[in-house]
């Protein structure tokens, strides 16, 4: 084993289907506790509320504090209301509120991170979440979890006997799969 190993590992992967349904789950290190079957059933389902709890909960920035100056100046002088003595009083408004990143739709929970393992959560855009248990320091995350999404792709959604939202039965992309993390370490 080399000395580099310890910052690679990968524990486990779970894939969760976008109703919540737990659609694969491997072990491919020893380290986590293990769980049955109804546990993993359990943990995708909590999970799957919970990832949608913290989407919903996600802040939103008030448009005004990234307004240029100038907008800022035209618009508070159209913000006042003549009285008939002639005077103006302002008028209190309602800021507009914005996700810190317009474009692009507010995620959920995207990791969680212990002493003994890193939860990392990935979610394609039809709502399919992959969570990757890892070792703490475990370097480069994002790009194991695109290769394991790429892999994915490759050996189960272009299987033309996969339904989707059903469980993952596919030797090949196991294979694939774990041959890559394998040549990682």
């Amino acid at each position: 084993m080399c000395a580099n190993a310890h910052f690679q590992t990968v524990f486990s992967l779970i894939i969760i289907n976008k109703a919540g349904g737990l659609v694969y789950q491997r072990e491919f290190q020893p380290g986590l506790r293990k769980l049955s079957t109804n546990d993993y059933l359990v943990l995708a389902g909590t999970f799957h509320g919970v990832h949608a709890i913290t989407r919903t909960i996600t802040p939103k920035l008030p448009l005004s504090a990234t307004t240029p100056p100038a907008a800022a100046a035209s618009s508070s002088s159209s913000n006042t209301v003549s009285s008939p003595s002639g005077t103006s009083t302002p008028t209190t408004t309602t800021s507009a509120y914005s996700f810190p990143n317009p474009g692009i739709p507010p995620s959920g929970i995207e990791y969680l991170e212990t002493d003994k393992f890193r939860l990392t959560c990935f979610q394609t855009l039809t709502g399919t979440k992959f969570l990757l248990f890892t070792d703490p320091l475990t370097v480069n995350i994002e790009v194991i979890v695109r290769k394991i999404y790429e892999l994915y792709a490759d050996f189960v959604m272009k299987n033309p006997f996969y339904q989707l939202e059903m469980p993952v039965r596919c030797e090949s992309f196991d294979r694939h799969l774990a041959g890559w993390l394998r040549g990682r370490t």
